[in-house]
């Protein structure tokens, strides 16, 4: 008789909801834990990065009141302050998952993990605090270890958690940086460099591709870029740091632009450039579980090949999101306890992608190039945010709703935004795939009035010339 059903090894958003519904299927449930419950998404991800992000907004707006026709004194802020209340936010919901693994009956078992052979699943070998081994047995064994951000050593770009950060460092600052480089322009990237922009860093970007926001819609990147360089931010694409160099309190960057090396000094860096899954010593080499490029290969339920294995998430690749990791854990655990009714293998194409700079940054499906490399007939539909009245009262006329269907079927291939608010809005194109609505279900819908998500309707009856506000 083994000791759990299911033993879920960490706690991160893919984890604990993994747990949760494990228990909720009448699995008697175990979940690991080696730093603290919430994992790195509300410790020191999603959740801390958007109480700054807040912050930040919160003194854009304080900075632009006159706008509005409201009298500020000189804006300012108390990083101290700001640092502060993102902890106390991550704190909390860190103490609510605690909750919620005690209110569906979840033993957590603090330590590091690691596996080792048995039947039905691996064996899991848990180290406590003092070093002390623990052997326990379950059913099902579901990996939920998450990744780290990638670092290459080899040219200086390594954290040293004081000059060089990653994104732990970045959100604890001891100072604002006169000068931040930050070297990679995903989501997480742009994000910081939003924030430390806003509190008066002069921010450079480094992307070795030939655009920001590599993974967005073509023309959504190139929005992005001109609303970012007309804030200040210098961006530099098709470009690499070729090395760094270190003083005691400065950092001086050798910067490959065009071909040409130039050396550049800052004050901190942050290192945006990847992450990588925490696959080692977990035992997986000994258990044959295949591994490509540190990520963790499974099928559209989790599955390693391992017999009683499971693994989700980050750990198992892109897109490297919390939600898609949640959704992974439920797909995963109804899946391996037989619920084959609800169970479906796990899409990538329904995953919103969302960057919570200024402007933010939502999509979902195919981009363009994507959608053009189906050989499918295409209607695009664009509105603009200065066409819409709730945009323009908010004093947020810039940004851009863009819609892409199939000419023939009607099918929502793709929609991406940038914009205010646009991470909230996406949510309603992310249903209509789901749910196959075809262009004409969305032309017949009825949006509120007077709202943002306007635009989504416009941007779908633009599809076929129909926009009524441009």
């Amino acid at each position: 008789m083994t000791d759990f059903d299911l033993i879920v090894i960490g706690s991160g958003p893919g984890g604990y909801v993994a747990a949760i519904r494990g228990a909720q299927l009448g699995m008697k449930t175990a979940i690991v834990e080696r730093e603290s419950l919430g994992g790195i998404c509300l410790n020191w991800g999603c959740i801390p990065t958007k109480a700054l992000l807040r912050s930040a907004e919160v003194l854009h707006l304080a900075k632009t009141a006159k706008s509005f026709g409201l009298k500020v004194d000189k804006a300012d802020f108390d990083l101290e302050a700001v640092v502060k209340r993102s902890r106390g936010v991550a704190a909390q919901l860190s103490g609510g998952i605690k909750h919620l693994m005690k209110k569906n009956k979840i033993t957590v078992l603090m330590g590091t993990a690691r596996l080792e052979k048995g039947s039905p699943a691996p064996k899991v070998i848990i180290k406590d605090e003092k070093g002390k081994d623990t052997s326990y047995t379950a059913n099902n064994v579901l990996l939920a270890t998450g990744a780290r951000a990638r670092a290459i050593p080899q040219v200086g770009l390594e954290p040293d958690g004081k000059l060089v950060w990653t994104y732990r460092e970045a959100m604890v600052p001891d100072v604002t940086p006169k000068r931040l480089l930050v070297i990679g322009s995903g989501a997480i990237g742009i994000e910081f460099a939003s924030f430390y922009n806003e509190l008066g860093s002069d921010v450079t970007v480094v992307e070795a591709v030939d655009r920001i926001l590599p993974a967005e819609d073509e023309e959504i990147s190139k929005l992005a870029r001109k609303d970012f360089e007309k804030q200040g931010l210098t961006i530099h694409t098709g470009a690499q740091v070729k090395g760094l160099n270190k003083t005691k309190t400065k950092v001086k960057a050798t910067i490959s632009i065009d071909g040409k090396d130039q050396v550049e000094e800052f004050d901190r860096v942050i290192l945006a450039i990847g992450i990588v899954g925490n696959v080692e010593n977990l035992g997986l080499e000994e258990l044959g579980v295949k591994v490509d490029r540190t990520h963790v290969v499974v099928d559209g339920f989790g599955r390693t090949g391992v017999p009683g294995l499971y693994a989700i998430g980050d750990l198992t690749g892109g897109p490297w999101l919390a939600h898609k990791a949640s959704h992974e854990g439920v797909i995963c655990v109804e899946a391996m306890n037989g619920n084959t009714k609800d169970a479906h293998p796990f899409d990538p194409w329904n995953v919103p992608g969302c960057t919570y700079s200024h402007p933010q940054v939502a999509s979902v499906g195919l981009t363009e190039a994507q959608a053009k490399e189906t050989g499918k007939k295409l209607k695009i539909g664009k509105f603009p945010f200065i066409g819409n009245g709730k945009a323009i009262a908010l004093g947020a006329g810039d940004g851009l709703v863009k819609t892409i269907f199939d000419a023939e079927t009607g099918e929502l291939l793709g929609a991406h935004m940038i914009g205010a608010e646009v991470t909230e809005l996406i949510q309603g194109y992310v249903i209509a795939r789901e749910g196959e609505l075809t262009e004409q279900d969305l032309m017949h819908t009825i949006f509120p009035h007077p709202t943002l998500s306007e635009m989504m309707h416009e941007a779908v009856l633009a599809s076929e010339g129909r926009e009524l506000h441009m």
